[in-house]
């Protein structure tokens, strides 16, 4: 398992230096933004992210997801790779981190309305409800 992960960001990783380097990164208001995560918006500190993200393993998910393809820029997973947790991904050798994507409060506001109007737009071409029911 551990050659399985030797080309992954996240190995070896601890969960306080990854929120310490998105928090120096972003700053609090724009993961708030992205993440939409209370430890997050209520009194951020780095003890409070950590001490709840430990608690709360789907919080925990997302913070490695935006780790991985917004801060790392790592390639998009496959559909096969989406189903394992963000720590248990590997990538192609030779497939390095990239410089972080630099995102703001407004981008990241932008980027949500465009996807909810791109998410209504197949809804209505019936798109949505094939995929679902192909999954379901």
């Amino acid at each position: 398992m551990i050659e399985d992960q030797k080309n992954n960001p996240l190995h070896g990783l601890k969960l306080k230096t990854m929120i310490t380097e998105l928090v120096d990164f972003y700053g609090w208001d724009v993961l708030d933004a992205a993440l939409r995560l209370d430890c997050f918006y209520h009194n951020p500190s780095i003890e409070s992210c950590h001490k709840f993200l430990k608690k709360t393993e789907w919080a925990s998910e997302k913070v490695e997801n935006f780790y991985l393809y917004k801060f790392k820029r790592m390639p998009k997973a496959s559909a096969y790779q989406y189903e394992l947790k963000p720590r248990e991904r590997g990538f192609a050798d030779g497939v390095l981190p990239k410089e972080p994507i630099p995102l703001t409060v407004e981008l990241v506001e932008e980027m949500r309305a465009t996807a909810a109007a791109n998410y209504e737009a197949k809804k209505k071409r019936g798109r949505v409800q094939d995929y679902k029911r192909s999954k379901g």
